[in-house]
């Protein structure tokens, strides 16, 4: 796997670089570039560290909850989201600009994106997705290279003499792209870019006809902030099938440039955003634990210095060194090796006083992770509690008709006597755990609108079917915050379940133990089954509340 050009050669490195963090750094973006999993020995393969020095790296960055090791694979964890977080939360655009996007992408029936410069190439920071046949699959922390896309266009217009002679090296260096993973080798000749970066600027918008992919085509116009600078350029996306680049311009140009006016306005009036809490205070003191339960497997400054990276987030755009310091709760020294080498890997830019984020923090796991859904991101702990309990876990959903539950990850245990369910099977919401766990969430009037049009049948002797019976039963849940189950949607089976929900606090989902009546009493449920399934939903939850901060997260 060919590094990006980006990438600083080996004499360049400052003598106070940390080593580690520069290794742990390298590793997380093979990872993100080859989809989110390889092997121990792919990694080091690929990074040509030392086997000895790729497992210590992964035990600690494992250890930070930002992989996770399995079969003898490495793969990414949601928590790696929090430094790419951390940017765009310093950045501002995607909580300043993206429902303005989304409304955009709505009014339009096209896919809007959000971008910004990201050394020679273009990085997404927001992305409004339209559902189709054929859609598009770029998504937020996506490089793609400035010459190839509507709105790399757009931000040269702002490069200075030495941005042009890195794009000229990468160009020669790489022809055929194969350091941006996330599009595919070129097809035909190489556009004039910079004829086209001229053109652009003359116009104040942009197209890409069909340079990205065949078939595709897009129109970009930049947002500008209060000081003249681009901020980022908002570009539409369309298909072959509905749009030329020219129908695309002629079109949507003008609705998109009331769009572009907006969101200036946004951004000179909007006030400034309140500092959002920090990053995690005593961490020192967790680092050291670490190293201390771990040995030598722990590389303490490497878990210190990503951690720096989520010293910035709103209102923390940009910090000085015992801001940085304090943030962490690093001694300053620390900090500062930390910031020295991030700074010198492209990770952070200065002033010389002054550190800020950049763009290619995103390019640490958010390709791979913003895509992911709730199932994928429930499975590894659903495997974590079957082993626990020795019996089937699963997280269900409400179906599309909010009459049943569906579901849409679990974990099966191997046993002489188990409960065969397989994903997308489908129960009658009030006759399981599951279920009564997503009705008892609903408000008073949805709860009887959705009453009203389910047939509660008896499905076993014991299953429930009065009104005041199962509205009883569902306030017993409300109360205690789980439902158990005996035998009420098949004989001999027994569940216990209880809610996931998702940052604004709202049920999304459930996740139970099922198991044979016979293998535990209900009181055994609720000491031996209940604790370690309650510890498993709040896992699902703080791995979903980290993806969804900027990403939007499907139930399947």
């Amino acid at each position: 796997m060919p590094p990006t050009p980006e990438d600083p050669a080996p004499a360049d490195v400052p003598v106070e670089a940390v080593a580690p963090l520069a290794r742990g750094l390298l590793l997380t973006r093979l990872l993100t570039d080859s989809g989110g999993t390889l092997s121990p020995s792919e990694l080091q393969r690929a990074s040509g560290l030392a086997r000895s020095t790729v497992d210590r790296v992964v035990a600690t960055l494992e250890r930070m909850g930002y992989l996770r090791v399995d079969r003898r694979e490495v793969s990414l964890a949601p928590r790696l989201l929090e430094p790419g977080n951390a940017y765009l939360a310093a950045l501002g655009i995607p909580d300043r600009l993206g429902p303005m996007a989304r409304r955009l992408a709505q009014e339009l029936d096209e896919s809007v994106s959000l971008a910004v410069g990201d050394g020679d190439g273009v990085r997404f920071v927001q992305h409004a997705t339209r559902r189709r046949a054929v859609s598009l699959t770029f998504g937020i922390g996506d490089l793609l290279p400035a010459e190839r896309t509507a709105a790399g266009q757009l931000i040269a217009t702002g490069w200075a003499e030495q941005d042009w002679a890195r794009w000229q090296d990468r160009r020669v260096a790489d022809p055929d792209d194969h350091g941006f993973p996330a599009v595919g080798p070129r097809q035909g000749p190489s556009p004039d870019f910079p004829a086209l970066v001229a053109a652009a600027g003359e116009r104040g918008w942009a197209v890409d006809d069909q340079l990205v992919e065949r078939g595709l085509v897009a129109l970009a116009v930049p947002v500008r902030s209060p000081d003249g600078r681009v901020a980022c350029v908002t570009s539409v996306s369309s298909h072959t099938s509905r749009h030329s680049a020219e129908s695309l311009r002629r079109e949507l140009l003008p609705c998109l440039r009331d769009a572009i006016a907006a969101m200036e306005h946004e951004l000179r009036t909007a006030p400034r955003p309140a500092d959002d809490g920090g990053a995690a205070v005593g961490l020192a003191a967790w680092t050291g634990a670490s190293k201390q339960e771990l040995g030598r497997e722990f590389i303490e400054s490497l878990a210190r210095g990503l951690t720096v990276l989520t010293a910035f987030g709103a209102g923390r755009a940009e910090l000085g060194l015992s801001a940085v310091a304090h943030a962490t709760g690093l001694a300053r020294a620390t900090a500062r090796r930390a910031l020295i080498t991030l700074v010198h890997l492209g990770y952070v830019s200065t002033d010389g006083r002054l550190f800020r984020p950049t763009p290619r923090v995103l390019g640490l796991g958010f390709p791979v992770l913003a895509a992911t859904t709730l199932a994928r991101i429930a499975t590894p702990h659903l495997e974590e509690l079957a082993a626990q309990v020795r019996d089937s876990s699963s997280l269900a959903v409400a179906a599309d008709d909010d009459r049943d539950i569906q579901y849409v990850a679990r974990a099966a245990t191997r046993r002489i006597m188990d409960i065969e369910i397989t994903l997308g099977t489908r129960f009658p919401a009030y006759a399981t755990g599951m279920g009564r766990v997503l009705l008892a969430s609903l408000p008073p009037a949805e709860l009887r609108l959705r009453l009203d049009r389910t047939r509660q049948r008896a499905l076993t002797p014991h299953t429930i079917t009065g009104r005041a019976e199962l509205l009883a039963a569902l306030d017993e849940v409300r109360t205690r915050g789980y439902a158990v189950v005996d035998e009420e949607l098949e004989i001999g089976v027994r569940s216990v379940a209880v809610p996931v929900r998702d940052r604004a606090g709202a049920v999304v989902a459930a996740v139970n133990v099922a198991m044979h009546s016979e293998r535990r009493t209900h009181e055994e449920c609720l000491t031996d089954v209940l604790p370690r399934l309650r510890d498993a939903a709040t896992a699902i939850e703080s791995d979903l509340h980290v993806t969804e901060r900027f990403a939007t997260v499907p139930k399947v």
